[in-house]
């Protein structure tokens, strides 16, 4: 009889979703690659801030996580690109629905800031 808790480490289903998009750039790679291939500096220029380590850390996270499929081709220099695997794509109407949050919280925080 195996446990199932070894195969789930997670408490629930919100906490296991938030593995996946939480941090400071997880979010941002998935925004970025939702509907388009990207290459790894096409990337690095979209989110400003984020050093060539943590991107690369990140992405190899996502693959493990059998969101971001990567893609060599054998060519000289040699090119890597990579895209939401279709598992991952199933995160699209999420990262949607946080931008269209994130729009509404912009507005709403600038109000209240500007009346104090």
């Amino acid at each position: 009889m195996t446990n199932k808790n070894q195969f789930c480490r997670f408490g629930c289903p919100v906490e296991a979703a938030l593995e996946v998009l939480g941090g400071k750039w997880k979010g941002l790679i998935l925004y970025y690659l939702r509907g388009e291939t990207r290459r790894f500096n096409e990337l690095k220029r979209l989110i400003p801030g984020i050093t060539q380590r943590m991107l690369t850390k990140q992405l190899r996270e996502l693959e493990a996580d059998k969101i971001v499929h990567r893609e060599i081709f054998q060519e000289i220099p040699p090119k890597v690109e990579y895209s939401l695997t279709n598992f991952g794509l199933t995160l699209t109407p999420i990262l949607e629905a946080l931008q269209i949050w994130g729009v509404e919280y912009i507005e709403e925080i600038t109000k209240i800031r500007n009346e104090a």
